[in-house]
């Protein structure tokens, strides 16, 4: 592995071991670390420990899906393969499904205008709008609709499907969103057009790395740039508050490409496991 490239999976490696720590309780587990959310919220995921010095066993992986059990949370595993390759194996030994999403990290100079992507307008939130709270709630009503029908193919679910899955939000995480966003460490987006949001995403940032999460376009609304302008707007106010690193996890090589459009190059696999789905 080259110097560079081990630099950027290094920093990268703090930033997701960083990420949880001021909402999580982190549990460990031998070689492996749970973050546990202190209160209501989107529950955390177990991975690596940055100090192990050894890499996760299978009993690791054992005694923290146990525990995920005993408190009510997802079953879920997230890492970079490059980073810690033996869990791998690890993981699907003990009935794990993983995903190996495409991990990529924006080449700034190759950074388009978001305007040369779509004609649809893209909005940054703003805690002080009066109507922010339900800006929240129709991005991740978006969400929602978008990542309930993967891939990049158009569709039937448009605004309908949307508006249907707004629900209110408590008041801490509406709280939460606001604080993230008014110092910087949480940028939120939304494409609209006359019908409403049809296109949204978000992006985490600690210090001066950031990674671009939940871009999401309604199926309706597809195959017009949406997702690559909202990727885009959300990089270059990034690059404006003086973050050096982006990176994204694309869910599949398909929506990879999108990325490419947008100046984004791969550089390693964020794995993503979750237990074996069983049918019948």
């Amino acid at each position: 592995m080259d110097v560079v490239r081990a630099d950027v999976l290094d920093r990268l490696e703090r930033f997701y071991d960083a990420v949880p720590r001021d909402v999580a309780l982190a549990e460990e587990h031998g070689a492996l670390v749970l973050f546990v959310r202190d209160g209501a919220g989107w529950p955390f995921y177990a991975r690596p420990r940055a100090d192990a010095t050894e890499p996760p066993t299978l009993a690791d992986v054992t005694a923290v899906r146990a525990r995920q059990r005993e408190l009510g949370l997802p079953e879920a595993f997230e890492w970079v393969h490059e980073v810690t390759p033996d869990l791998l194996a690890v993981a699907r030994s003990a009935g794990l499904s993983v995903l190996e999403a495409p991990l990529m990290v924006l080449e700034p100079d190759r950074l388009p205008d978001p305007a040369t992507l779509s004609d649809v307008p893209v909005r940054v939130l703003d805690p002080g709008d009066p109507g922010f709270a339900a800006d929240v709630a129709l991005r991740r009503a978006v969400a929602a609709v978008g990542f309930s029908h993967g891939g990049t193919g158009r569709g039937d679910a448009g605004p309908a499907e949307r508006d249907a899955a707004v629900s209110r939000l408590d008041v801490a995480a509406l709280e939460e969103e606001a604080v993230r966003i008014a110092d910087g460490r949480r940028i939120s987006v939304l494409a609209e057009t006359s019908e409403g949001a049809l296109a949204s995403g978000m992006a985490m940032r600690v210090d001066d790395v950031a990674e671009i999460a939940g871009v999401a376009t309604l199926p309706a609304a597809r195959r017009r740039g949406l997702g690559a302008a909202v990727t885009a707007t959300l990089a270059h106010r990034l690059r404006a508050a003086g973050t050096d690193l982006i990176f994204l996890s694309a869910g599949s090589e398909e929506i990879a490409r999108v990325y490419l459009r947008v100046g984004f190059r791969r550089v390693g696999t964020a794995c993503i496991a979750e237990p074996t789905a069983v049918i019948g």
